[in-house]
């Protein structure tokens, strides 16, 4: 779960069963930002603030730390245009929001992950499921071995 502020301003909760295909459209639309590195001060008004004077803001999501009871550090922000994302980038990467510099890019599905990133290759099923069918079939050519193993030791025997 997450605060989310609408086009309107207000606070509110993003639904549990938000559609995944809807998140995902909207992240390679190119107007969805990600902005990183938020002070614990920032709020999604603040946010929206900050934000505001590169295009007319669709959404901002800032994903909240319950545990703590405040934001986890950064936000995502859907502007109305491309253009005025990509100005948003431009302008606001690298630079300071409340005493900390900011990451501002271009927000990714969470399922992409690239060699070198910082997500673990076995957080995904693809990986478990390379190693698994790997190791069965090492398994079943043990078990064939011992097999073919067991049926010469048996003919030694009858030919005894």
């Amino acid at each position: 779960m997450s605060a989310a502020v609408t086009d309107q301003g207000d606070s509110s909760s993003v639904p549990v069963g938000a559609s995944a295909a809807a998140t995902a459209t909207s992240l390679q639309s190119n107007r969805s930002l990600y902005v990183g590195g938020l002070a614990e001060d920032v709020t999604p008004i603040t946010l929206r603030a900050a934000l505001v004077p590169f295009g007319p803001i669709k959404s901002i999501d800032v994903p909240m730390d319950y545990g703590k009871g405040t934001h986890k550090g950064f936000a995502f922000v859907e502007f109305e245009e491309s253009e005025d994302a990509a100005e948003a980038i431009y302008n606001l990467d690298g630079s300071e929001l409340m005493g900390r510099t900011l990451t501002v890019n271009l927000a990714r599905a969470a399922g992409q992950v690239k060699l070198g990133s910082n997500q673990a290759v076995w957080s995904q099923d693809e990986w478990f499921q390379n190693q698994t069918g790997e190791r069965e079939k090492a398994e079943m050519e043990e078990q064939q071995k011992r097999d073919k193993d067991d049926a010469e030791t048996m003919k030694e025997d009858d030919a005894v």
